[in-house]
């Protein structure tokens, strides 16, 4: 299954779709299989909020997983919430280099059996300099996409796109569903029989909310294919 092992994207949607969750249960699943785990975030924007209320999606992911053993590393970091290079614009910060996070992301999978990078919003927001993309690292490491999806109306045309962009490029992927209503209406249900693509988990609104030790207990059964 794409997410179990190697280097992984995972790219989403939109902004808000929950793959900061999603990369913490995959990692809490990795570990749970005995793997070594690293996680790595190329560019996280809107860091001028942090400490009043919000959090990188890195330290999001480190509370989730509690004292699991996981090397984390984060590329450039920016005050404005905006796409990593439009922030990086307006700051006057240097932006992030593809060639830069390929070489870190290469040399933790030397040492990681499974390394998940996270993107910033969806596949072709621009991250860094040249205008490089989620897409265009996933292409540059040979690494399959996991995507993230939300669970209501419009979520059908976002994913088909989204998958369109990445099989036009060469990119193996699959769908996990970043929230999933406890109690779902008609059009979730309908969602979940149409979604395109590859659906390989969804995991249950609210889970962000869970202390570390149930997180990780969890999150290897919100993972598998789905019988749809």
């Amino acid at each position: 299954m794409i997410g179990d092992a190697g280097i992984v994207v995972v790219t989403g949607t939109d902004t808000g779709v929950g793959k900061t969750i999603v990369t913490a249960a995959l990692a809490a699943r990795g570990l749970a299989a005995g793997r070594r785990v690293a996680v790595v975030k190329p560019a996280q924007t809107g860091t001028a909020a942090f400490g009043a209320g919000e959090t990188s999606d890195i330290e999001t992911v480190r509370r989730l997983l509690g004292p699991a053993d996981v090397m984390y590393a984060v590329g450039g970091e920016y005050p404005d919430p905006l796409s990593p290079l439009a922030a990086a614009e307006v700051s006057g910060r240097p932006p992030v280099y593809l060639g830069d996070v390929l070489a870190l992301v290469g040399d933790l999978a030397e040492r990681h059996d499974l390394v998940l990078v996270e993107g910033a919003g969806g596949v072709l927001v621009p991250m860094g300099a040249s205008a490089w993309t989620v897409a265009d690292l996933a292409v540059a490491a040979r690494a399959p996409a996991v995507v993230v999806a939300r669970a209501g109306l419009g979520t059908i045309n976002h994913t088909a796109l989204t998958l369109e962009a990445l099989a036009r490029r060469g990119i193996a992927a699959a769908v996990v569903i970043g929230a999933w209503p406890a109690a779902p209406e008609l059009v979730h249900e309908r969602n979940l029989v149409d979604l395109p693509g590859q659906l390989i988990g969804r995991l249950p609104d609210g889970a962000g909310r869970l202390d570390d030790s149930t997180f990780r207990a969890a999150a290897p059964a919100w993972f598998g294919t789905i019988d749809r």
